[in-house]
């Protein structure tokens, strides 16, 4: 599928499996890099948590199959043969601790091939919505910030009411709804995409800068009553990843750096990611590819360079890599604590990021009964504050997991799930759209998802 040359198709996988034995994580090379953090009673808690990882055991002694487990690995190697994706990593936790953490196949197929590893950074794609922006939108809103049902155009002006006209002045509310009329979207309806904003901008139109996007924002239509459809969209997030900026006097990436990451000790997560990071990234798609979806934009590269470590979504990386919607980098490693802290009602390691309400509201169902069908396919959705619960987007929950339970995916081929239930989280990461954009994992998730179920042999 992927056409890949025979040099490369005749090259064997290549599996780096780390052993599933109980050990601690170690910092590695940036063990010695100090973590700042506030000069308060919580600092060495904070210190702690830089440090921690979740420890490795046998499945069994946390009442998984390890044999059950072991199938993950015909799962993948079946996606790697059919070119559904380079590579990957699977990491699976359970009760606090990973049952399940292994590397496959390969990080770059293109232009040379290079063997995946644990340690190996992704390009996030949408799981940035869950991870750094809905989480710094429930933090504000413990501070007191703002409340849900708030009109957004309070804290983004350009969801302000249009100049009325002779041709809307007089229309009764309950006869029509304006498209140009932003103001009555809120913050909750933002978060669980019924704003009746379209899915993104419109790619053909040139322009470049975070600036300039949160312009467009204003000049968006839109395409049904808020309030009245479900429609996944990258401008939801991109309005919220503006107003904790506004909200807080921070952009996102330092507030979620400063609230999320670095008292979380996820060391491998950012935006932007730096020169170690990035040779560590797994490459995505070629630069003059992804150029290529922004209208026939001019080629700022050469035709065989492909984007590492750079974000990979056209919107993002024209805002210059920081958005609400994309843009984060991390590890399987680092994805693994942001899961057991959300499983731990939002505190890691001695270290409280969400109170437990906090949680409790962001994981639960905030989408009106009346819209429950309202979805692609017309099939039912349920939508938390970031999280993804029952949808047709949900298929990394896979057909055993239960409905309780909620995740997220992201467009690269990155996805997580966690089941509050039986304690445990899915992660798996690929970047099925390198080297030409072909490849697709749908299936995949959801076989894993399937597996790691059915080896759960006790719930309490």
């Amino acid at each position: 599928m992927f056409g890949l040359p025979c040099r490369v198709t005749r090259l064997s996988i290549i599996f780096v499996l780390s052993s599933v034995i109980p050990f601690s994580f170690t910092l590695g090379a940036e063990a010695t890099r100090k973590i700042s953090a506030p000069s308060n009673s919580r600092t060495s808690a904070r210190t702690a948590a830089s440090r921690s990882r979740l420890p490795i055991v046998k499945p069994e002694t946390v009442g998984l199959s390890g044999s059950q487990l072991a199938r993950i690995d015909d799962a993948v190697k079946d996606a790697i043969e059919h070119h559904e994706t380079p590579g990957a990593v699977v990491l699976v936790g359970h009760r606090g601790r990973i049952v399940f953490r292994k590397a496959y196949g390969n990080r770059s197929l293109e232009p040379e091939v290079r063997p995946m590893l644990v340690s190996t950074v992704f390009d996030m794609a949408s799981l940035t919505k869950v991870v750094a922006t809905a989480t710094s939108m429930m933090i504000l809103l413990e501070r007191g910030k703002y409340r849900l049902d708030d009109p957004a155009s309070k804290y983004l002006p350009e969801f302000a009411p249009p100049r009325k006209d002779s041709a809307t002045s007089g229309r009764p509310a309950n006869v029509a709804w304006d498209p140009q009329d932003k103001s009555h979207i809120t913050l909750r309806q933002l978060m669980t995409h019924l704003s009746g904003l379209k899915p993104d901008f419109d790619l053909s139109q040139k322009w470049t800068g975070y600036a300039e996007a949160i312009r467009h924002l204003g000049d968006e239509t839109l395409q049904a009553r808020p309030g009245t459809k479900f429609t996944y969209s990258d401008l939801n997030y991109i309005a919220l990843g503006e107003i904790v900026h506004r909200l807080s006097g921070e952009p996102l990436d330092q507030f979620s750096e400063q609230n999320i990451f670095k008292p979380l000790g996820m060391r491998d997560t950012s935006f932007t990611p730096g020169e170690p990071h990035r040779e560590r990234a797994a490459p995505t798609e070629r630069r003059s590819g992804t150029e290529s979806y922004l209208g026939g934009s001019p080629a700022t590269s050469g035709p065989n360079e492909f984007r590492q470590g750079e974000v990979h979504d056209p919107t993002a990386w024209r805002m210059g890599g920081v958005a609400g919607h994309a843009g984060l980098f991390s590890t399987a490693d680092d994805l693994a604590v942001f899961c057991q802290m959300i499983l731990n009602h939002g505190e890691f390691s001695g270290v409280r990021i969400l109170s437990p309400l906090g949680v409790k509201t962001m994981t639960t169902n905030q989408v009106p009964a009346a819209l429950s069908h309202d979805a692609p396919s017309d099939s039912h959705v349920a939508r938390g504050i970031g999280w993804d619960i029952v949808s047709s987007y949900s298929s990394n929950r896979g057909d055993l997991l239960p409905p309780n339970s909620f995740g997220h995916t992201g467009f690269t081929g990155t996805s997580l799930w966690i089941d509050p239930s039986t304690q445990t989280f899915v992660i798996i990461l690929t970047n099925r759209v390198h080297p030409n954009g072909k490849g697709n994992v749908t299936a995949l998730r959801a076989r894993i998802a399937n597996i790691v179920a059915a080896s759960i042999q006790e719930i309490r």
